[in-house]
């Protein structure tokens, strides 16, 4: 692949990324993110010749920027596996709520059909990150089982939230205080015990 080609794909993932945030997910098309790039409606397929390869990239990008927030957060944040825990959550549902288009996307595995595209190798090292301070701070618990739980706890709470269904029923404006019984649930009360 020439320069070029490789500058018209990031182009193309460019647009993509572009219209998801303003648009969300239904508004991906070929044809939109072509116009957007500036190419005519079939050059996408010269370079992603599946409207599901384009939506992988995509979606590897979103990936990508998670990973990083997650080191950021790891390289600065508290000290201990179980805040480590309740920091990095934290993140992912800042991440989740500030780009609700690229998140939706990155976890529609119905529609990436992960395993065929490189997804999974973007994916799970982030959640095998999670897994691993959730065995730090669970000694003998199953830390896949318990970190799937806690990501199924985050991810409802992200959809909820963005919906606004959980700030009708618990009565608050920071997810805040709900994480925290979220991970107590979890990990156990603030010092790790049950």
């Amino acid at each position: 692949m020439t320069e070029s080609d490789i500058g018209l794909r990031e182009r193309l993932v460019d647009a993509g990324v572009e219209l998801l945030a303003a648009e969300g997910l239904q508004a991906l098309t070929l044809r939109e993110i072509a116009r957007r790039a500036g190419v005519s409606h079939g050059a996408p397929r010269r370079y992603f010749p599946s409207h599901l390869e384009l939506l992988s990239a995509i979606a590897r990008r979103g990936f990508g920027d998670l990973a990083e927030r997650v080191r950021q957060t790891l390289a600065d944040g508290p000290a201990g596996p179980r805040a480590q825990v309740a920091a990095l959550a934290r993140t992912y549902l800042e991440f989740a709520l500030d780009h609700p288009g690229m998140y939706e996307l990155m976890f529609r595995h119905d529609l990436l059909h992960s395993g065929h595209l490189g997804l999974r190798e973007t994916s799970l090292p982030l959640f095998g990150v999670l897994a691993g301070l959730v065995g730090e701070a669970r000694p003998g618990a199953d830390a896949r089982r318990v970190a799937g739980a806690l990501w199924a706890n985050l991810h409802g709470i992200a959809q909820l939230w963005r919906w606004r269904s959980l700030q009708l029923a618990v009565g608050d404006e920071d997810f805040g205080p709900l994480l925290d019984t979220v991970l107590a649930a979890h990990l156990g009360g603030p010092e790790g015990g049950r």
